[in-house]
């Protein structure tokens, strides 16, 4: 595993549940807006000391419920199934933050039952996803996010659809086409960005949309077959 970061233990990652976060390093998508630059590059992590992280969860037994694996784009890592199987086999929920991209890895942990819960970002409509992901909006990329999305819709784990808002980006119609992709989602998650550290600076100081505009979403969206939409 090749980890750019860890957090002992978080209230908001994967609530209610106790948790710790493990960032892996890498993302193959270059979001203009993302808030973890340093996280993007492939090669600038550190290889993960897997005794020291599986003795601390062997410790934590009993305090904390679950792992977080987010990134980064944690599917890119060779070895997440093996990782998250350990992980498993020690008692914890394991929840998997990703955007989409890899399918068949998703696939193969859900098949397995590896995973607890999943978080996949939606970046913006398919026709969109260049503009949105720094340049990954080919064919490939879009089948693939659409077959994920299907995967999670059919799927009996918990799961969450998530996107974040820059008004500088994503029109209200814009998140109506990514809901119109979502329809029958358990729930439907709109994150308002906030400025902080961005990949391209350009972005820095985006903003969102008003507490009024995200209401009126909320409604259109659920009144479209989204059974549970969340402002955060």
């Amino acid at each position: 595993m090749l980890i750019g970061g860890f957090v002992p233990f978080s209230l908001i990652d994967y609530p209610p549940h106790t948790s710790c976060v493990v960032f892996t390093q890498g993302c193959n998508f270059r979001c203009p807006y993302c808030h973890n630059p340093e996280l993007i590059a492939m090669g600038s992590g550190q290889r993960f000391l897997l005794k020291p992280f599986f003795d601390f969860l062997s410790e934590r037994r009993g305090k904390l419920d679950a792992v977080v694996v987010t990134g980064g784009e944690p599917t890119l890592q060779e070895d997440l199934e093996e990782f998250v199987r350990r992980i498993a086999e020690l008692g914890f929920a394991v929840k998997l933050d990703t955007n989409g991209s890899n399918p068949e890895v998703l696939r193969r942990l859900l098949k397995g039952g590896l995973v607890r819960a999943v978080a996949m970002d939606v970046k913006a409509p398919l026709e969109r996803y260049a503009e949105a992901t720094g340049g990954e909006g080919d064919g490939t990329t879009i089948e693939a996010v659409s077959r994920s999305i299907r995967l999670l819709l059919r799927s009996k784990v918990e799961y969450e659809f998530r996107t974040t808002v820059v008004k500088e980006l994503l029109a209200p119609a814009d998140v109506l086409a990514v809901g119109r992709l979502l329809k029958g989602a358990e729930c439907y998650t709109l994150q308002r960005f906030v400025p902080a550290k961005t990949h391209d600076p350009r972005y820095a100081d985006a903003t969102s949309f008003s507490d009024a505009e995200f209401e009126e979403l909320k409604t259109e969206l659920s009144n479209r077959g989204i059974r549970k939409v969340v402002v955060r």
